[in-house]
């Protein structure tokens, strides 16, 4: 049995996988860190325990302090040069987001054709997998709630917004909203069209995968916790 945990800037995302299924997923909120607790209590000790973390290492402490019975078990993955069919691109590849590798691995172990594996979160990540499984590059941008954010406290005038989206807003709220998602999109759609690539999909996870998808002109599938599933992929090679 593996447990993996995503450790997230809003939310740890947990699951547990019998080698087969995952037997069990859930998250919670990091000020609600002690429900890990009930893990342990639930489960058999596994056999490992894979933590992804980009909240910072108090973040990651809390989190091994929930799950000290486990701790012979526990190890925290970090981007590395190779691992699972993908190959790590980045200058200097242990400085990729392990969130974003966990997610590439996840996205190689679901089509053998060039990708765009995007994360769409707190932050939204796109990023580029070819049919070798090379990570050729990818953009880091602000997700939907840090733009509305950005704009209602740098801005005089502007409100968070709470409005919706539609091609020609009449409203400030829905400008607002709908400004965000056309730049989200028109990234995604920006990096897929170098992909130039007729097989190519776009694979996006995270807690605004849904809505983005809604708005794209391009092949896409949105995919449930793929760090989760990029973990359970490299558990197999730990």
């Amino acid at each position: 049995m593996i447990v993996c945990l995503d450790s997230g800037n809003s939310r740890i995302k947990w699951g547990v996988h019998d080698g087969q299924h995952w037997l069990a997923q859930g998250a919670v909120a990091h000020a609600e860190v002690a429900q890990l607790a009930a893990l342990v209590d639930h489960w058999p000790t596994p056999g490992k325990v894979l933590l992804a973390n980009v909240a910072g290492a108090e973040a990651g402490q809390r989190i091994r302090q929930q799950l000290a019975a486990w701790q012979s078990v526990f190890d925290e993955v970090k981007a590395e040069a190779q691992r699972c069919g993908v190959t790590n691109l980045y200058k200097n590849p242990a400085q990729l987001g392990v969130d974003r590798w966990c997610a590439l691995v996840g996205a190689r172990a679901q089509t053998s054709s060039a990708c765009l594996v995007v994360m769409a979160g707190t932050a939204t990540t796109i990023d580029t997998l070819d049919a070798q499984g090379h990570f050729l590059g990818g953009l880091i941008l602000p997700g939907l709630g840090l733009m509305h954010r950005a704009l209602a406290r740098d801005t005089a005038g502007l409100p968070f917004a709470n409005g919706h989206f539609t091609s020609q807003p009449r409203c400030t709220d829905d400008a607002i909203v709908s400004g965000a998602i056309e730049a989200q999109a028109g990234a995604i759609e920006r990096a897929f069209a170098r992909l130039a690539v007729a097989d190519a999909s776009c694979l996006l996870s995270g807690g605004n995968a849904a809505r983005l998808a809604e708005h794209l002109n391009i092949p896409c599938q949105v995919l449930e916790n793929l760090p989760l599933q990029g973990l359970r992929q490299l558990a197999s090679e730990v």
